[in-house]
């Protein structure tokens, strides 16, 4: 049996900093759409400010699961808590169905009854969200394909933005028009653009949590071209999943010829079934693990055990 180590270590410090930084400028944000939320009576206002509460929390969760992920491994979590960032984005994600759904029912109700909007104080307090929210997507940008947890940061802050954008456009629609339904069809619209991603969010962190073949890597394959190399009589046992994003795992039982045992060929084949996992398929597996055994061996296993 063997491991390889050489799986990759993300810039857990840079992230984390940006986290920071994004987490003032929304929490500034929050406060002034609150405000304006309460003054104008808009329900698309109401609904970003919702969201914006939902982002503080749930970038605080972020910023902590960056620091999480950084904990070295231990003899009771020996993945270190790499999978704080998985349960984090699950977190944000669950929230922020919560407000999209709320916001939905919210503005059907206001298309049956509307009410009257303050459509300058609107239209001020939706060009200083979008200013913030433009603000944060630069700062995130750069390191939103590192992990699922800077990936929902990242996405929040934008449906930030494109609420911040429907706020806009509802103010100038009512301060032309004075057709003041334009706030609650802004406020349905955000939750358009939240329900989906968040729905996206929950899938994938599920998908890890339930230790789920890693997307794009055809295990039938796998098993299929280990199985070819010469000597190799069986391949069972053949499991792959991700402990957190961008760390894929890999274990299998392999059973040799008898003559490999004796000959020290295994020790080759070990080298080569871990080249192969880490540079043959879409997905690169750097760490895996392999059982070797002989024909004896594997007869002694329990049979409901194997796959």
């Amino acid at each position: 049996m063997s491991h390889s180590h050489a799986h990759s270590h993300s810039h857990s410090s840079a992230h984390r900093g940006r986290l920071i930084l994004t987490l003032i400028i929304t929490t500034t944000i929050l406060i002034a759409e609150v405000i304006g939320a309460y003054w104008t009576s808009s329900l698309a206002l109401l609904a970003d400010a919702g969201h914006m509460l939902t982002d503080v929390a749930g970038l605080a969760i972020a910023v902590t699961a960056a620091s999480l992920i950084e904990k070295p491994a231990t003899s009771e979590h020996t993945w270190g808590l790499r999978r704080a960032e998985v349960l984090a984005a699950g977190a944000q994600a669950t929230v922020l169905l919560g407000v999209g759904t709320f916001a939905f029912i919210e503005g059907i109700e206001r298309l049956i009854t509307p009410r009257p909007i303050a459509s300058v104080g609107l239209l001020v307090f939706g060009i200083v969200g979008l200013v913030g929210n433009v603000a944060s997507i630069l700062i995130l940008a750069s390191g939103r394909g590192a992990n699922l947890n800077m990936r929902a940061a990242f996405l929040e802050v934008v449906n930030d933005a494109l609420g911040s954008v429907a706020v806009i456009a509802s103010a100038a629609i009512i301060a032309l028009t004075g057709w003041t339904r334009a706030d609650a069809i802004a406020g349905m619209l955000i939750a358009a653009f939240i329900v989906p991603r968040a729905i996206t969010i929950i899938r994938e962190a599920g998908s890890i949590l339930m230790e789920s073949t890693p997307k794009g890597l055809d295990l039938s394959e796998v098993h299929e071209h280990l199985s070819s190399v010469p000597h190799v009589l069986d391949v069972h046992d053949l499991h792959a999943y991700e402990i957190a994003t961008g760390l894929p795992v890999l274990t299998a039982h392999i059973v040799l010829a008898d003559e490999c045992f004796a000959d020290g060929h295994a020790t080759t084949l070990l080298h080569q079934f871990q080249d192969c996992v880490a540079e043959h398929f879409p997905v690169s597996i750097e760490h895996s693990t392999f059982q070797l055994e002989s024909r004896t061996h594997a007869e002694h296993e329990i049979s409901s055990c194997r796959h």
